[in-house]
């Protein structure tokens, strides 16, 4: 047998052995997925402190270690499920308003996107709010990707109002940190009203509010 036989035989094995390996990983990507979405669901039924490897293993028909493999602990798959859920709120919320001019266009597309976010999170529940209320004073990792995770959202919709300041469509001394913190309050309050209290138009009064911070800080031909 020639050399040049030899290795073209050794590549063709090593090619397969690439090629299952891929398969394999492939695998275990969707599999891990898959557990990921099974947890975020029920994460927002019953909060991040719900979860735990025995109640996943059953959900997804799944042995414990099997889950356990993916994950190694409880706490990173709760970090998982917080960084699968701020991926989703990002696709939703954050990169559809970037085709929105700079500016109030892109304020207003921001706020619009996020209510539609929370007109279905007042059914299944938000994992930012009561991941808050779970971890609030418990330092440690979770906490950690959790307000990491708020805060970068916080921080794109502040500087998309310095934009809109920059671009002239708000007043000269218009206060970015204070408007974005009332927008910032107006969802959380139509959490409380529309999910705890379940009191009807809170959607509406939340725009108003919306509109009402506006008229506070644009310039009249901006409005």
């Amino acid at each position: 047998m020639s050399v040049s036989s030899i290795h073209a035989k050794s590549a063709s094995r090593t090619g397969t052995a690439k090629s299952r390996g891929d398969r394999a990983l492939q695998k275990g990507q969707q599999t891990k997925q898959l557990i990921v979405n099974a947890a975020l669901g029920l994460a927002e039924q019953i909060g991040l402190e719900g979860l735990s490897i025995g109640a996943l293993a059953e959900l997804t028909r799944m042995s414990k270690s099997g889950v356990f493999a993916h994950f190694g602990s409880r706490e990173e798959l709760q970090i998982s499920v917080v960084r699968e859920y701020y991926q989703r709120f990002s696709d939703e919320v954050f990169f559809p308003a970037m085709q929105a001019p700079r500016g109030l266009p892109r304020v207003r597309t921001l706020f619009a996107n996020w209510m539609k976010r929370v007109a279905v999170e007042i059914q299944s529940g938000c994992i930012f709010i009561s991941g808050a209320v779970e971890f609030d004073d418990r330092p440690g990792p979770v906490r950690d990707a959790l307000a990491t995770s708020v805060q970068t959202w916080l921080n794109a919709m502040y500087r998309a109002i310095l934009q809109a300041r920059d671009e002239g469509h708000l007043v000269a001394d218009a206060d970015a940190q204070q408007m974005g913190f009332e927008i910032h309050g107006l969802i959380l309050a139509l959490h409380y009203e529309a999910r705890f209290l379940k009191n009807p138009g809170a959607v509406e009064r939340a725009n108003t509010g919306f509109e009402n911070i506006l008229r506070c800080y644009t310039k009249p031909l901006a409005r």
